[in-house]
């Protein structure tokens, strides 16, 4: 049986109908075990051969050389990993640069201050994060490491493309993770939360040069150390198996239909929402046309009050999660990989119907 609504919500987020019949069948039967997914032991060899499997996946859809980088499958969010970036390679009295696009770089920022200086090199907060900064013209001598956040879920902004730095690259992925064709190879330690684009909620992908594991700067319980992690290959605590056999299945998905469709789709779905909300004037779009993000579309009702009438329009006609974040508010659709490009005809449709009666 397919969902039978049509989902935009920013994460946990939509899943590709056939990522969740497989993942339903082994919550019941793993692999014809007669035993469920949620029960296979992580020391087991199927469990390993599903951490193979996604390591194999990753390095595949990010052009990555083995020899160079560690794959890791760690808990705790994006927001362990804010504190972590900083806890392994931000010596105490040392200098780290980042970049302040968005909620999710500012707290990043605040918690790299505990371990160090944090160096804002870009903020783009004093105009509420409606376009994104401009890329350094100068690095301090230094920094031991630049971070920043390649597409902003809240304020709907995103890097089209990154360029070099002079130091360590660190990027937040975490919404815009092999949603299109980037160079990976620029970054030395990605991360990116599974429940946008590559599975469900429980786990976050870590991919970090052996390099930058070499800068690691302090002593650190396992649990939070990159190198203790890699070397016990994620497992030095029982890993959330279930999330990971899903974002193994959300990574196959990626890899049938290729890098190129991929972002063909998701560049489709983008062009044909904005589009839609340039030229219906019901809506608008608070971002720069140059920074807006191909992941997370923001818009707003210019006319007060029909904000909570387009919502239970567009609910009525099986579409949710276009709220848009509690703290800016609007709309969001969120246009990851598994929305479908029909999803988003569907709701251009009950944007123009919307318009018809409203006049």
């Amino acid at each position: 049986m397919s969902q039978s609504k049509i989902y935009f919500g920013a994460g946990p987020a939509a899943l590709p109908q056939s990522v969740l019949e497989e993942t339903a069948k082994a919550v019941l039967d793993f692999n014809g075990s007669g035993i469920s997914l949620l029960s296979i032991p992580h020391r087991d060899k199927a469990f390993q051969a599903i951490m193979d499997e996604c390591r194999d996946l990753v390095f595949q859809l990010s052009g990555l050389d083995p020899d160079d980088y560690e794959v890791l499958w760690l808990q705790g969010g994006g927001r362990q990993q804010f504190a972590m970036v900083p806890m392994n390679f931000l010596p105490e009295g040392g200098r780290a640069g980042y970049l302040d696009s968005g909620h999710w770089a500012h707290d990043a920022i605040a918690n790299a201050k505990y371990y160090g200086e944090a160096v804002v090199l870009g903020s783009t907060r004093n105009i509420n994060y409606t376009r994104l900064p401009e890329w350094p013209a100068h690095f301090p001598p230094d920094l031991h490491y630049l971070h920043l956040t390649t597409n902003n879920t809240i304020y709907g902004t995103q890097w089209p493309n990154v360029q070099g730095s002079p130091v360590p690259l660190v990027a937040d992925m975490s919404s815009d993770m092999f949603s299109m064709k980037r160079d990976y190879s620029r970054f030395d330690l990605i991360y990116a939360v599974a429940q946008k684009n590559l599975g469900p909620a429980g786990v976050t992908l870590v991919i970090v040069s052996k390099e930058m594991l070499d800068r690691t700067v302090r002593k650190l319980p396992d649990a939070f150390s990159y190198k203790a992690q890699a070397a016990a290959g994620s497992l030095l605590n029982t890993p959330p198996v279930s999330a990971i056999y899903t974002s193994m299945l959300v990574l196959r998905w990626i890899a049938a239909r290729g890098m190129d469709r991929i972002e063909a789709d998701n560049r489709e779905k983008a062009a044909t929402l904005y589009s839609e909300i340039e030229r219906n004037p019901l809506f608008d779009c608070p971002v720069e046309t140059g920074s807006r993000s191909l992941m997370n579309a923001v818009f707003t009702m210019p006319v007060q009050g029909q904000e909570a009438a387009f919502l239970k329009f567009a609910s009525e006609r099986g579409i949710e999660g276009i709220k848009g974040h509690r703290s800016v508010g609007g709309f969001r659709a969120s246009l990851y990989n598994a929305v479908r490009v029909e999803d988003v005809a569907a709701l251009v449709t009950a944007m123009r119907a919307f318009e018809e009666i409203a006049d």
